[in-house]
C-alpha cells in the first residue's frame, strides 16, 4: 500500500540525531524510542549513544529493520539524505526542515530536487513534508515528530489530516482536553509526495479509523482530493479555510495559495463531503460521523427537557440546513398521552424538565418514520439521571443517529456520560456542540456522493 512505510514502519532512523537537549534531533530520538520497534540515531559527527542507542554513521550502515527516516537536517542537505535513504531501501521519510516551496523560487527549486531524489532512484521514498511537524499514531506509541508533550494524546478512532502541522496539533490537544481519542494526527506540510489523497486513502484502510477530519488551506490537485474523498468508505469531514483573502500568508506557510473558498465548498458539496467552519465543529462533527449510522435524510427530531436550550438548538440546526418536520399525528398522540398538557409536541418536543417519562418521549420521537436523526438535550438532575436503558434499546431498534447533549457538574458527567458513549450515542456538553454534531450528519445525508463532474474552476489553488 502507498505510504505504508511512513505510517506503519517496522523501524525508525533519526537522521541528524543529537544528544544535546533542546535540539530537534534530540527531541525526535526521544519520541522515536517510545515506538515498539527499533530506533536508530544517525549522525556521522556524533559518537557514543543517546537514550541508550548507539549512534550510526549513515542510514546505509544500519544493521536491522528500518523503513522510516525522521530527517532532522537543514534544508540544503535533505535531497542527498533522501537519496541515501532510497539506496538503503528506506521507503518513507518525514522531513521537518522548512525553506522549500513555501520560501519562494529558490525553495521551489530545492523542493523539485528533493522530489527527484525521492522518485528517480532504484527505490522510491514517500515524503511527508517538507516543512512539517510530523505525525502521531497513539495506539502504536508512534511519535514521528520533534514536538514534545504529545504522548498524552489518547488513542481513538478519528484520523486528523491537516495541511498545517500547527493546526493538526491544535486539534489533537483539543481532542485530548475533551476526552476524544485519535487514531492518527498528520501534518502534511508542503505535500512533496504524500498529500491529501495518499493520506486519506491510507486511513480509509486503517481499522482504527472511523472518520477522517481534514484541514485544507489549498491544493494544486483539488480534483484529486475530491475524487479520493468520494471513493473512500470512511466518512470524511472538512474544514476549508480561506473564506477571506489570506492567500499570501497561506502560501508562505505550506507553499500553496488558498483556493477560492466558494468553489472548494461547491466541490466538497458535489462530492458528498460535509464541511464545517471551526476546529470545534470539526471534532464535534467527526465524533458523530465516526459513532453514528449514516442517516437516511436530513430530518431531525429534537427532544429537550429545557425549552431555552431547545430553542437555541433548533435555531442553530435550521441555520445549518436541517429540517425539523412535524411529527406524525400518531407520535404526537403518544407524547400527549405520556405528558398531558405539554406545551409543544410537534418538534422540537419540550418536556419542561427531566422526569421519569423522558425516555419514553425520546423513544416515541425516535420511532417516528419521518425522523432521520434524533438530538436529545437534558440537563443533569440528581435523582432522575439519564434514560440510559431506553437509549440502549433504541440504538439497535431504530438504526438512526441518536445524539445526546447535556450539562451538569463535571464529576457527574465524567461518571455518567461514558455509559451513553459505550452505547454508540455521542455526547456533548453544550447545546451548540450537540447541534453542530447533528449538522455534520445532516450535511452528510444531504450531499450526493455520485457527481459526474466538478464545476470548471474548482482546481484553483494556484
Amino acid at each position: 500500500m502507498a505510504v505504508q512505510d511512513v505510517f506503519d514502519p517496522s523501524g525508525i532512523a533519526v537522521v541528524g540525531a543529537s544528544d544535546t537537549p533542546g535540539k530537534m534531533g534530540y527531541e525526535a530520538v526521544q519520541n522515536a524510542i517510545e515506538f515498539d520497534g527499533p530506533a536508530y540515531p544517525v549522525n556521522p559527527a556524533a559518537s557514543g549513544s543517546v537514550f541508550g542507542r548507539e549512534f550510526v554513521d549513515s542510514v546505509g550502515a544500519i544493521d536491522g529493520p528500518v523503513d522510516l527516516a525522521l530527517v532532522c537536517v537543514p534544508a540544503p542537505v535533505v535531497p542527498s539524505v533522501i537519496a541515501e535513504c532510497g539506496e538503503a531501501g528506506i521507503g518513507g521519510a518525514v522531513i521537518f526542515a522548512g525553506g522549500f516551496a513555501e520560501a519562494g523560487a529558490d525553495g521551489e527549486q530545492l523542493q523539485d530536487e528533493l522530489v527527484a531524489a525521492a522518485t528517480e532512484g532504484e527505490n522510491e521514498v514517500d515524503l511527508l513534508g517538507p516543512n512539517t511537524s510530523g505525525f502521531l499514531v497513539p495506539d502504536e506509541s508512534l511519535y514521528a515528530t520533534f514536538a514534545t508533550g504529545i504522548e498524552t494524546v489518547p488513542a481513538g478512532n478519528l484520523a486528523i489530516v491537516a495541511q498545517s502541522g500547527g493546526l493538526a496539533y491544535s486539534l489533537a490537544f483539543q481532542a485530548e482536553n475533551r476526552g476524544i481519542g485519535v487514531s492518527a494526527m498528520v501534518g502534511l506540510g508542503n505535500r512533496a509526495t504524500v498529500g491529501f489523497g495518499e493520506a486519506i486513502a491510507y486511513f480509509d484502510g486503517d481499522d482504527r479509523t472511523d472518520a477522517i477530519l481534514l484541514h485544507v488551506e489549498g491544493s494544486d490537485d483539488a480534483r484529486g482530493l475530491l475524487e479520493t474523498c468520494r471513493a473512500v468508505e470512511t466518512p470524511v469531514l472538512a474544514y476549508n479555510v480561506g473564506e477571506e483573502d489570506v492567500g499570501d500568508f497561506a502560501e508562505s506557510h505550506t507553499g500553496a495559495l488558498t483556493g477560492r473558498y466558494e468553489l472548494y465548498e461547491a466541490g466538497f458539496a458535489q462530492y458528498g463531503v460535509p464541511t464545517v467552519r471551526s476546529t470545534a465543529e470539526l471534532l464535534d462533527g467527526g465524533r458523530a460521523l465516526a459513532t453514528c449510522p449514516r442517516p437516511d435524510g436530513p430530518n431531525v427530531g429534537v427532544v429537550t427537557a429545557q425549552a431555552g436550550p431547545g430553542i437555541a438548538i433548533a435555531d442553530r440546526l435550521k441555520a445549518a440546513g436541517a429540517t425539523l418536520p412535524s411529527l406524525d399525528p400518531e407520535t404526537q398522540a403518544v407524547i400527549e398521552d405520556i405528558l398531558p398538557g405539554i406545551t409543544f409536541s410537534a418538534n422540537p418536543v419540550d418536556t419542561g424538565r427531566p422526569m421519569p417519562a423522558f425516555g419514553d418521549v425520546v423513544a416515541a420521537v425516535a420511532r417516528d418514520d419521518t425522523i432521520d436523526i434524533v438530538l436529545v438535550y437534558e440537563l443533569y438532575e440528581g435523582g432522575i439521571g439519564y434514560p440510559t436503558e431506553t437509549l440502549e434499546e433504541l440504538v439497535s431498534a431504530v438504526d438512526k443517529p441518536i445524539v445526546f447533549a447535556t450539562g451538569g457538574p463535571d464529576d457527574t458527567l465524567d461518571e455518567t456520560l461514558p455509559e451513553l458513549e459505550a452505547l454508540g450515542v455521542p455526547t456533548y456538553r453544550t447545546p451548540e456542540a450537540g447541534a453542530d454534531a447533528v449538522a455534520a450528519l445532516v450535511r452528510a445525508a444531504k450531499r450526493t456522493r455520485t457527481p459526474d463532474t466538478v464545476r470548471d474552476g474548482t482546481e484553483v489553488s494556484r
